[in-house]
């Protein structure tokens, strides 16, 4: 059954953590709603492109301009059935907005799918709602998550946690893991149908 999804992102989020799971979840049937505050539908952010080239952090690069679908002062978190939390640089300044706290807040409150990759945990920090969860992110978000109360998962790159109704990765590398996992929280089955070669 689709699902509709409210997804947040934010100007210089990365782009590989906008764009790779919107056009996932569309992809699988499920309906998405990109919105960012101060913004309308029609309106485009920028994104940022993080990249692991050997520095002792991540290089960031400008990525596409991204369309919004849909309007922020207009999304009800009510009428949604989960929501995601793209990374990159755009947490940083979305988690001083009180109204996106309160939406976050929302889903944990209604034990709605939430799923945040990367700097998309500095949200939920901010939102106050990762106290005795068990949380992933970029690795220099780590001592967030541990002052915040909850449990920093040091993982592989490429992995992603489960914790009840949150999955979280530490950035794009996991967006396999990561998306496989939230589907599964979202009750979404993908079925593979073998076929012989006489029905082709």
């Amino acid at each position: 059954m689709a699902k509709k999804i409210l997804m947040l992102v934010g100007d210089f989020a990365e782009d590989y953590e906008v764009m790779v799971p919107f056009q996932a979840l569309l992809a699988v049937g499920h309906e998405v709603h990109a919105v960012c505050p101060g913004k309308r539908k029609g309106e485009k952010i920028r994104t940022a492109i993080h990249d692991f080239e050997g520095d002792q952090t991540y290089s960031e690069k400008r990525g596409h301009d991204f369309a919004l679908n849909a309007t922020f002062d207009e999304a009800k978190p009510e009428s949604y059935d989960a929501l995601v939390i793209s990374g990159g640089r755009a947490p940083e300044y979305l988690r001083l907005n009180d109204r996106v706290l309160q939406i976050v807040r929302h889903f944990f409150d209604a034990n709605k799918p939430v799923a945040a990759v990367c700097h998309g945990a500095q949200i939920l920090t901010a939102a106050g709602v990762v106290k005795g969860r068990t949380v992933s992110a970029y690795p220099a978000v780590g001592p967030e998550v541990k002052l915040a109360g909850g449990k920093f998962a040091e993982i592989a790159i490429d992995q992603a946690v489960v914790d009840g109704n949150l999955v979280t990765a530490p950035a794009w590398p996991a967006h396999p893991q990561w998306i496989a996992k939230f589907l599964e929280v979202l009750g979404t089955r993908i079925v593979h149908e073998q076929t012989t070669a006489a029905s082709r």
